[in-house]
């Protein structure tokens, strides 16, 4: 098995791109926090000091660390990510946990249609762009024309999420629908 790393735009984040081999169906995130992680793979990488933060995606591994450099996390995440695969177990093993991400989205039925275009955007041009640094983008709730917005990943305390969220994702959803207003992250 081939694991290429990439950078994100956040140094303190990294992508492990796996080579023919796929982890989930959409992205799924683990804290260090998190009690029941519903896998070993998750469990493993944050038994490494400095792991903080994991972002499983499709064939992707994106890695959040504190305070260790990259240098002294790398080895230790590429043995367990070849541990684990070359293992033949799931990557995640309890995939009901999670939801359908529509009906985790917190809106007034008035607003169904609004919120339909906001979610076919970022789910059609949005979510793409920014899982190929590393992260991704949920959308949480819409209330009085703002869009609440959690960034995950590489983008998760990311140098430039605020440019991204504003430049970026904010613009082109006003370009294309009219009643939203602004865009705020949810942390």
């Amino acid at each position: 098995m081939f694991i290429q790393t990439e950078s994100t735009p956040n140094p303190n984040s990294l992508k492990f791109i796996l080579d023919d081999y796929q982890l989930c169906e959409s992205p799924i995130e683990f804290n260090k926090s998190q009690e029941n992680t519903h896998s070993v793979l998750a469990d493993e990488l944050f038994k490494i000091q400095g792991v903080e933060n994991i972002l499983f995606n499709k064939n992707c591994i994106s890695v959040n660390k504190n305070e260790y450099t990259w240098d002294q996390l790398k080895a230790s995440i590429l043995h367990v990510i070849s541990d684990h695969i070359n293992s033949g177990l799931p990557a995640v093993e309890r995939k009901d946990n999670y939801s359908d991400e529509f009906d985790s989205i917190q809106f007034d039925n008035e607003d169904l249609k609004v919120v339909n275009m906001i979610n076919r955007i970022l789910s059609s041009k949005i979510r793409p762009a920014v899982m190929q640094d590393g992260g991704d983008v949920n959308f949480i709730k819409y209330k009085d024309g703002i869009a609440f917005l959690s960034l995950k990943g590489s983008c998760a305390g990311c140098p430039s999420a605020t440019v991204t969220l504003k430049n970026g994702i904010e613009n082109m959803l006003k370009h294309h629908i009219p009643e939203l207003k602004k865009v705020e992250q949810v942390i």
